[in-house]
């Protein structure tokens, strides 16, 4: 699973039920300064359709990182983007396209999956909400992510390379005085590679590669090997910013709230899959895979990276121009 990241999760579920209640109560109020003096559901009149409050929220709750002095704005944009929905539904159904097969096809395809989907949620609301004791466990369990949290000044360097290679790109970069001299190696021996620059909290690394990044120090480099090739990262610098646990715990019961949602839903699944008679036809039954990948274990999670003994990048840092050499670009 790809981690989102954990303080990021935070207030989002009740900031945007905030924000679709301020919405209402601001739409609600304009309706109430017109002669009508019942509050009205209508947002707008489309001809002889209506677009109304609840379907503007609809859509305002589908938004991320929307804080709630913006919901005013947003729901006014909303509002105007289901007009001409309204308007093209409205052609839509003059021309009969709702009876177009290839229509039909598609609405069957999100019935199904809007339904699906709801009991997968159904499934997961019967997970328990963690206790005081299990959130202030998980905080003392990561601190890499809250008390002794960093900002973290990277830089990555992406290089296409054999799997025989790995072991000599590995041994020069615990050679390499810096991380300057690594890539002179890599222009020197002809290697294709692609850099970037960016500074990242520990919140939005990796969970399985924070432990690793957490143990570095300024200057330093790990090593990861992919499909590809393999990506050196370098910890340029970083700077202490912890969280303490009142500002996290939201964060932490929503993160833990949610994996147990997960792990309900992927035991059920599992479960239907077992009850269920499913048989495979044609050049599907050939082998099974769809069998084989219900039935495999899930990948264990690769070792964290070790840090090679390292160079003092933070003294000579690459630049984008070394990178952009490195590309071929001028």
């Amino acid at each position: 699973m790809k981690t989102q990241q954990v303080l990021a999760a935070g207030h989002g579920a009740m900031r945007l039920s905030l924000i679709a209640l301020l919405t209402s109560a601001a739409l609600l109020a304009a309706c109430g300064d017109k002669k009508e003096k019942g509050a009205s559901q209508t947002a707008a009149k489309v001809d002889k359709a209506e677009v109304t409050v609840h379907q503007i929220n609809f859509v305002l709750q589908q938004q991320r990182n929307l804080r709630p002095e913006q919901a005013d704005a947003a729901s006014k944009q909303i509002l105007e983007r289901l007009i001409d929905q309204e308007l093209a539904l409205q052609k839509a159904d003059d021309l009969k396209i709702d009876r177009d097969p290839r229509v039909v096809q598609q609405l069957e395809a999100a019935k199904r999956e809007i339904i699906a989907r709801a009991y997968l949620e159904k499934v997961g609301e019967a997970a328990p909400k963690p206790t005081p004791e299990e959130i202030k466990k998980y905080y003392e369990e990561k601190p890499a992510l809250f008390k002794e949290r960093r900002i973290y000044s990277i830089q990555e360097i992406g290089i296409e390379a054999k799997p025989e290679q790995v072991a000599e790109l590995r041994t020069q970069l615990g050679a390499s005085k810096n991380i300057s001299e690594f890539v002179e190696f890599l222009k020197a021996n002809d290697y294709k590679f692609a850099g970037n620059q960016a500074v990242r909290a520990a919140e939005q690394l990796p969970l399985q590669s924070l432990d690793a990044f957490a143990k570095m120090k300024d200057g330093q480099a790990i090593l990861n090997q992919g499909p590809n090739g393999v990506q050196v990262v370098v910890l340029a610098s970083s700077r202490s910013q912890p969280v303490t646990e009142e500002q996290a715990r939201p964060a932490i019961e929503q993160f833990l709230l949610n994996d147990r949602k997960r792990k309900l839903i992927e035991e059920d699944v599992k479960k239907m899959r077992a009850e269920a008679k499913i048989e495979y036809v044609g050049k599907f039954g050939e082998g099974t895979p769809g069998a084989a990948a219900a039935s495999a274990p899930a990948l264990a999670p690769a070792p964290a990276a070790t840090p090679a003994p390292a160079a003092p990048a933070a003294s000579t840092g690459l630049s984008s121009t070394d990178i952009s050499k490195g590309m071929g670009l001028k």
